[in-house]
């Protein structure tokens, strides 16, 4: 079975210098590729970190030999010629190694502007507007556009002989579909394989047939059931909140707040946990069946070394 193995960099949850050693030591323990989060705050006080993802990006890139991509909403905190100026940059110094995979964002970030917070279809409707700015740069064409954000007169003087890839995060079916008809590919979450199946349908539906199909798996692995039950409940409870709500809090603190009767054996709905790492192979390779070709593999815990270590011997080889 061919499937690409990848580190997830979280940057709400470590400091920017560790997760630098972290990408070394995953690409050590036979890992494929990586991608980093784009966070502004952390989902909780216990994560505690930020980082500049697009500062980190750079010195990932130069310290390892994967490729790495990262997840960013354009529109709010970044301009959409910014980023596809960071984009370009990056890879046209490590060419075929630079991935984008724009998403509609979360108030938790993009909040800090100030700017009103729209509906999720408004913020679909300004993402593909972003998106089609940032393609078109990355061709090398002037951009005047005026709607949902301006740009005037932009160009991008330096650029890759070869633009990145584009990619289109969506959680749900109808972002799925709606990304489908300008992405280059899909990057979604983990969900049970059904719904999973639901979304890859929908975004091959809207355009994205025969496109990159990527998943980014969130899991906990530790040597004991408990251990690795505690750690994901320590470290990602704050994303077990159902609907909208993921999308619409502002602050670490209100995170907390809405989640502080979460039970551990709650946060299973939205965590693999599991002290066996032949299980979370098992569970990879669903996601093969699928369809999709790159897992990126965020382990919440706070053992990153140990995972890598454990992954590296005893899951990866499963792949190869």
């Amino acid at each position: 079975m061919s499937l690409r193995i990848g580190f997830h960099a979280s940057h709400e949850q470590f400091p920017p210098s560790e997760l630098l050693d972290l990408a070394q030591a995953a690409e050590a323990a036979g890992f494929d590729c990586a991608m980093s989060s784009d966070h502004f705050r952390p989902w909780g006080a216990a994560q505690g970190h930020s980082g500049f993802a697009w500062s980190w990006l750079g010195a990932a890139l130069a310290r390892t030999r994967l490729p790495i991509g990262v997840i960013s909403a354009p529109g709010y905190r970044y301009h959409p010629a910014v980023i596809a100026q960071g984009a370009a940059t990056l890879a046209e110094m490590f060419p075929g190694r630079f991935w984008l995979a724009l998403g509609s964002g979360q108030r938790l970030n993009e909040g800090i502007t100030g700017l009103a917070w729209p509906e999720k279809g408004m913020r679909n409707r300004r993402l593909r507007e972003c998106a089609e700015v940032i393609r078109a740069l990355l061709d090398g064409e002037t951009v005047t556009h005026h709607g949902l954000v301006t740009v005037v007169e932009a160009k991008l003087y330096s650029r890759p002989a070869e633009p990145p890839l584009l990619l289109g995060a969506a959680v749900t079916e109808e972002t799925a579909e709606a990304v489908g008809a300008w992405a280059d590919g899909l990057l979604t979450v983990s969900a049970d394989p059904e719904r999973m199946r639901r979304v890859v349908e929908a975004f091959r539906r809207g355009g994205g047939a025969g496109k990159r199909l990527v998943a980014q798996v969130t899991l906990n692995w530790a040597p004991t059931e408990a251990e690795a039950l505690a750690g994901a409940h320590e470290q990602w409870r704050t994303n077990v909140l159902g609907g909208d709500v993921n999308w619409e809090l502002r602050t670490p603190e209100q995170f907390d707040i809405a989640t502080r009767f979460v039970r551990p054996e709650d946060v299973r709905d939205a965590v693999w946990i599991s002290a066996d790492p032949g299980w979370h192979a098992g569970r990879i390779a669903e996601l093969a069946e699928i369809g999709f070709k790159e897992v990126q593999l965020h382990q919440v815990g706070r053992n990153q070394q140990a995972f890598l270590e454990t992954f590296g011997a005893r899951v990866l080889p499963a792949f190869r």
